[in-house]
């Protein structure tokens, strides 16, 4: 079954992107690649309760297995070793992305106390977009009886886009409540 997200994309948004930021072609517009979720772990690492607990999160959260990233320095001031547990990340494409997005825009970011907006300088100049959640209680499939400890957690969305404005224009069809860009 193809995601309702990803079908809007080929039959609205391309279209309004087309007029929006005159391309000619339709492969010229910018389209989502992959998103990447990462979860640090801290002083938490160390511990394989906590470690399996962060995992099983994510793995709920995002509808695919969880990988546990490793450190590539020992550096002494941050007391890390080389080849050490530092988080934990998941990539995300094609349909579990767009399902994920949607549930992201839809029902997890509204649930955020306060909220007003992502800022728009998380978009680089390459096209991605990268913002930080400092709950990932915000998911409906975390049960927040089972949860120790409150993570953060960081999504980086990475698009075709050429400019920062071509990826804005793209996260805003997308319903993306980002705030708008100040020239």
């Amino acid at each position: 079954m193809i995601p309702r997200l990803k079908t809007y994309y080929e039959n609205e948004i391309s279209k309004k992107l087309m007029t929006k930021l005159s391309y000619k072609n339709k492969h010229e517009i910018p389209k989502m690649l992959k998103v990447v979720l990462n979860m640090g772990l801290g002083e938490d690492a160390s511990d394989s309760k906590k470690l399996k607990t962060c995992v099983d999160d994510m793995s709920l959260i995002t509808g695919q297995r969880a990988v546990v990233t490793k450190f590539k320095k020992s550096i002494s001031n941050f007391k890390t070793r080389k080849g050490a547990n530092a988080g934990v990340k998941v990539t995300l494409r094609s349909k579990k992305m767009y399902e994920f997005l949607d549930r992201l825009v839809n029902i997890a970011l509204p649930r955020i106390k306060d909220f007003r907006g992502l800022s728009p300088k998380g978009i680089d100049r390459s096209g991605n977009f990268s913002f930080g959640i400092k709950e990932h209680i915000i998911f409906p499939e975390v049960n927040f009886d089972k949860v120790d400890k409150i993570r953060g957690l960081d999504i980086t969305i990475v698009t075709t886009g050429k400019k920062r404005e071509d990826t804005f224009e793209l996260l805003k069809e997308f319903n993306f409540p980002i705030t708008q860009i100040k020239k």
